[in-house]
């Protein structure tokens, strides 16, 4: 359960809750140029380009949740449960793990208009980064300053949808979300006028009333809707301060509580971190269920070049400002 979101003002945005039941090691990883990957088709790849995004790390291995590039390009894999079919690896493409997709885009390509050259090639493989972890259903979300495309692999093979919305969800399949979402065109931000009938003079009794029917709970479907919604209607400064605010109030609205969603296992699904990347500026800032300040790292000159990975831990606890 997650929900990923562009957001567009002086500079591009592009971050994600992630929705879990519980933290996986989750830490904020810097990804060096000309870091060295052994994918699982046997081939050697150097990164290109330094990343930056949330993940964790085995073997040496990023295992990225969400991630964008010192290009701008940025990428989050959101959970796709029953919809997803990787495949074992063919000839004449190239395979790709699924674990291994963020990676490999990122580190290789500065753009989606450069990518879509070659997404069309590439196999999803079932190959799992070790024996014992399984293999996660997943969709993709990619984004840069011009486009946003979703990446789906089903039966029907690989599906690259364009994101005119700049939004994801989970299930169902995105063209679901595309056609659903217009059951919704009647929502307005606006104060409502009586359409109801001319002969009975109804009247609003409170704010936000042109919002009504848009959709209040926590399922994918529900939360694309209202993602789209709230992203399209913001109204914000351009400014740094102004612009990851309102990027994360949008997050907000659309986060999981602990205890208001309940998995069939009796666990409680939350919203475990919330993350806001300036893509413009390789700025990665987030936010964790149990401290909601934000907290940042950058790309810089610096850690793009290491020679190993930079990993920045989370801060366990609330931080609470004291005024007196």
């Amino acid at each position: 359960m997650c929900t990923c979101m562009t957001f567009k003002t002086k500079d591009v945005y592009f971050g994600r809750n992630l929705d879990l039941e519980s933290n996986f090691g989750e830490k904020v990883i810097v990804t060096p140029r000309n870091y060295e990957f052994i994918l699982k088709n046997n081939e050697k790849m150097k990164t290109k380009y330094a990343m930056i995004g949330m993940g964790t790390i085995i073997e040496g291995y990023p295992l990225y949740a969400d991630s964008g590039n010192e290009k701008g390009l940025c990428m989050a894999g959101l959970y796709f449960p029953g919809n997803a079919v990787y495949f074992d690896e063919k000839e004449n493409v190239i395979n790709i793990a699924s674990f291994e997709l963020i990676p490999w885009c990122l580190g290789n390509f500065s753009s989606i208009a450069e990518l879509r050259n070659v997404l069309e090639k590439i196999n999803i493989t079932n190959q799992p980064i070790q024996k014992n972890i399984p293999v996660v259903d997943l969709h993709w979300m990619i984004s840069d300053e011009k486009e946003c495309i979703v990446l789906e692999q089903t039966n029907n093979g690989l599906q690259i949808y364009d994101n005119p919305y700049g939004v994801l969800t989970n299930n169902p399949p995105f063209g679901y979300h595309d056609i659903n979402i217009n059951n919704y065109m009647n929502i307005s931000a606006k104060f409502p006028t009586n359409t109801f009938s001319r002969e009975i003079p109804l009247k609003p009794y409170g704010q936000g009333m042109g919002m009504i029917g848009l959709p209040g709970d926590a399922t994918p479907v529900s939360r694309f809707v209202r993602t789209v919604f709230y992203k399209f209607n913001s109204i914000t400064d351009e400014d740094e301060e102004s612009s990851i605010s309102q990027f994360f109030h949008i997050l907000d609205a659309v986060s999981m509580i602990k205890g208001s969603v309940i998995t069939k296992e009796n666990h409680y699904d939350m919203t475990t971190y919330s993350s806001c990347m300036n893509a413009s500026k390789g700025v990665y800032y987030f936010k964790t269920y149990y401290n909601n300040q934000i907290n940042v790292v950058s790309l810089n000159e610096k850690n793009k070049n290491e020679d190993t990975l930079q990993i920045y831990e989370l801060p366990k606890r609330q931080h609470i400002q004291y005024l007196n």
